[in-house]
């Protein structure tokens, strides 16, 4: 089986028991031929039943599924681990928290094979479960909410900066080498700027789809928001030019308001441009949330939550800051400890 395997599945998990099962369902349902796949499951050290259930699917197509371990529990390190054990032709990022379309594999493999892209992705439908996890989904589908980000809100096909996950040409890893093991975050998006700075290309088509599962509370979005925000101080340090401008608009609106108050008490004009900067937030903050909410309940989450993303974005981005004091960074010895 192995001489004739062309795509293989690498998909990093960790405690994903509850979207495992919907996530490999989704895999079963695909139109590309199972004799020319594998599927390498690469689990972080999973304290739920995330393993079990994976042995379970095992069990039942033993020559298709492979599970990997992962002592180091993040996602490069499942990736290049994953990478290293598979033989196919092309190398599928999946992640457990979407569930793909019948010829999500099928569509990938077709423009890596008919375009000059190296990697090639489509575009998500975020969805959550309960009314704020939906209202959560619609913030992070907004182009008020997260940016630019074509594979998010646009959908149209061309060549991008960065794709979700991704489907790449094996040789671009012997080329431009494995994942960045010190991210914890952002490891897609270095992968992609390598490859650009290279002269690969990134391709998205809008006909490839897929279903990702966002938090579904405020306290979880706004964790992740900070997360993301502080990791992309951190990525861009380490890996300067990987990060695009739209990552720190949070953190210049947080600092405007943290520095327009301070300026204020020098004098009155700072504090009457805050109102200003604050009254054009609010404005855009009501037309997008009437934009995307579905009735007024939604419209009044809707409000919130753009604030609260943003904001804990924001101040990810200066702990971020703050981080990059710290003697690994100043020494330029930085090996990631899970900060």
């Amino acid at each position: 089986m192995t001489d004739v395997i062309i795509a293989s599945v690498v998909m990093p998990v960790y405690n994903e028991e509850k979207y495992i099962e919907k996530c490999i369902n989704s895999l079963l349902q695909q139109d590309y031929p199972k004799k020319q796949m594998e599927w390498i499951f690469v689990d972080g050290c999973s304290k739920d039943k995330t393993v079990a259930l994976l042995k379970r699917y095992q069990d039942k197509y033993p020559e298709l599924i492979k599970i990997l371990n992962n002592p180091h529990e993040i996602v490069p390190n499942a990736m290049n681990i994953g990478i290293e054990a598979s033989c196919g032709k092309y190398i599928v990022r999946l992640d457990a928290h979407a569930d793909y379309a019948p010829d999500y594999i099928s569509k990938c493999i077709y423009y890596l094979e008919n375009t000059d892209a190296e990697n090639v992705g489509g575009v998500a439908e975020t969805k959550a479960n309960g009314f704020m996890g939906n209202a959560i989904a619609k913030m992070l589908s907004s182009k008020f909410g997260v940016g630019n980000s074509h594979f998010r809100t646009s959908g149209e096909s061309g060549y991008v900066d960065t794709v979700p996950f991704g489907a790449f040409k094996r040789e671009v890893f012997s080329k431009y080498g494995g994942y960045d093991e010190r991210l914890i975050r952002n490891q897609d998006n270095e992968m992609n700027y390598r490859i650009r700075k290279n002269g690969g290309k990134i391709y998205l088509s809008n006909d490839i789809h897929f279903t990702y599962y966002c938090r579904d509370s405020i306290k979880g979005i706004a964790i992740m928001a900070k997360k993301n925000g502080m990791w992309n101080i951190i990525t861009m340090k380490l890996c300067p030019g990987s990060m695009g401008l739209r990552h720190f608009i949070p953190l210049l609106f947080v600092a405007s308001i943290f520095g327009l108050t301070l300026l204020g008490i020098m004098h009155p004009i700072f504090w009457m441009l805050l109102g200003i900067e604050l009254v054009l937030y609010l404005l855009l903050d009501v037309l997008f949330s009437a934009k995307q909410a579905a009735n007024v309940k939604e419209f009044f989450a809707l409000i919130c939550l753009f604030p609260i993303f943003h904001v804990a974005y924001g101040f990810g981005s200066i702990i971020g800051i703050a981080k990059l004091f710290l003697k690994e960074f100043k020494t330029g010895n930085y090996v990631n400890r899970k900060l």
